[in-house]
């Protein structure tokens, strides 16, 4: 039997593979359309991704305010304690204080309580606030009321009495190391970084053991 050609209508012989006319191909492979099934899951996929990226943003703003709350809790926590400072507070049970003050703030419109690691990071967080605002004061202490010299008395004064307490032979040398201004820099800087290392470990103790106080309260 004979068949038109598709392109030019030239009738052409069945079993030839190309229009002798034009040279169309005769041979034509006809896919498939999809099926209405495969275009539905598509676009569920395609909400799928939607709604997962929805949950993705809304869940990243969750933990950006939570963090953002945190630190407000720990810096109040901080201030409170600085004011108690002020009123004769030793700044080491300050800082303990201070990370216990910081979960207590932090629970606040929580539904259920704070781990132990929890609390402790925040108490962490608070002695280093807390340390930061010390030394702050401290600074401005020295600079705008010339306190120096009554800084410097004062350390060469407990430096002393250790001595005194725990006499032996290396002892004076020190002692007088410590009064030249090489000295004196090198006791300040080691104080700084010894109350900086406490603060912080005060302060993650407090945190912590608030936090497993607390829970423990909670538990029925």
């Amino acid at each position: 039997m004979n068949h038109p050609c598709y392109k030019c209508g030239h009738i052409i012989e069945d079993g030839k593979p190309f229009c002798p006319e034009c040279g169309a191909a005769q041979i034509r492979v006809i896919l498939p359309e999809a099926p209405p099934l495969l275009a539905a899951d598509t676009g569920v996929l395609t909400a799928g991704a939607e709604n997962h990226g929805t949950l993705s943003a809304e869940h990243t703003s969750a933990m950006a305010h939570g963090a953002s709350s945190d630190l407000k809790s720990c810096a109040l926590a901080a201030a409170v304690m600085i004011a108690l400072t002020f009123l004769g507070l030793n700044p080491f049970v300050a800082a303990l204080g201070a990370g216990w003050l910081a979960v207590i703030f932090a629970r606040r419109g929580r539904a259920g309580p704070l781990q132990p690691s929890k609390g402790a990071r925040l108490g962490a967080i608070t002695g280093l606030f807390l340390f930061g605002i010390s030394t702050i004061f401290e600074t401005l202490a020295v600079v705008l009321l010339h306190k120096g010299v009554e800084l410097r008395t004062e350390m060469l004064s407990k430096v002393q009495q250790v001595s005194e307490r725990y006499p032996g032979p290396q002892v004076q040398p020190f002692l007088d190391f410590v009064k030249t201004p090489q000295g004196f820099a090198f006791m300040m800087v080691g104080s700084v970084i010894f109350g900086l290392i406490g603060f912080i470990l005060l302060g993650s103790a407090g945190g912590a053991i608030c936090a497993a106080f607390l829970g423990r309260r909670q538990r029925p």
